[in-house]
């Protein structure tokens, strides 16, 4: 899965040069992008393809066109597996309510980075293409994020690795925040398909926080991890259901 996701790395990161080679020489196939009505093809309307296939094959636990990691399959029924001494309740609800907590400090964090962003678009002081240039920024970040490092790991959730992380399907929602601001059918359709996989993942944590707690579903402890996608980016500790 190391190799795999590695592989969605660097391919991320040519996505991103193309589109910041096309910013800095060819704008004005950015400006074809965002018409209203596709009347010469360009580039961007190639990568709105990838970029929305990428969101829905995420929906299918077992897509063989582009496996997912366990930091995002734990959200289905089929991968839970709870642990044959069970598991303390109470402890399961201080986990849900210390990453909820944290969740909703990356979520504001979020929302106040992107609105700079927001103002400085409604000041003109940057324009639709550097909204879609800083989207795919974090579409490379979100990658960068998940192989060698994430600030929102480190610094706020503390969740040991990828696998355990409360907002991983966040992902999406975080790399289109930027292009809610452009009114056009590909940037929205981008961004509200994201909100239907954030709406999808929350939805699930709600009703199945034990899904979500290597304490209760030890498909997410290390000695169980089949996938050892942590050989950049160490795991923060090492611990068992907490």
């Amino acid at each position: 899965m190391f190799k795999i996701y590695l592989g969605k790395l660097i391919f991320r990161g040519c996505i991103f040069l193309t589109v910041l080679w096309i910013y800095v020489y060819r704008s004005d196939l950015i400006l074809l992008f965002l018409e209203p009505y596709i009347g010469r093809f360009s580039p961007m309307h190639l990568i709105w393809v990838i970029l929305m296939a990428g969101m829905i094959l995420q929906m299918f636990p077992q897509n063989k066109i582009s496996p997912i990691t366990m930091g995002s399959r734990k959200q289905f029924s089929r991968t839970y597996d709870p642990p044959k001494e069970g598991y303390n309740k109470e402890e399961l609800y201080k986990y849900t309510l210390n990453n909820n907590i944290k969740s909703w400090i990356v979520l504001l964090a979020w929302i106040g980075l992107n609105a700079v962003f927001a103002l400085l678009y409604l000041l003109e002081v940057i324009a639709a293409k550097e909204l879609i240039l800083l989207s795919m920024f974090f579409y490379l970040a979100d990658l960068i994020c998940v192989v060698i490092w994430c600030p929102f790991q480190s610094i706020i959730m503390k969740n040991r690795c990828c696998i355990n992380c409360r907002i991983f399907n966040w992902g999406h929602f975080m790399m289109y925040t930027p292009l809610l601001f452009i009114k056009n059918f590909f940037t929205w359709s981008l961004f509200f398909t994201s909100i239907v996989v954030l709406i999808r993942w929350e939805i699930t944590y709600a009703y199945h926080p034990y899904r979500f707690w290597e304490g209760s579903n030890i498909n997410l402890r290390c000695e169980n991890c089949q996938e050892k996608i942590c050989k950049i980016k160490k795991p923060l500790t090492i611990s068992k259901g907490k």
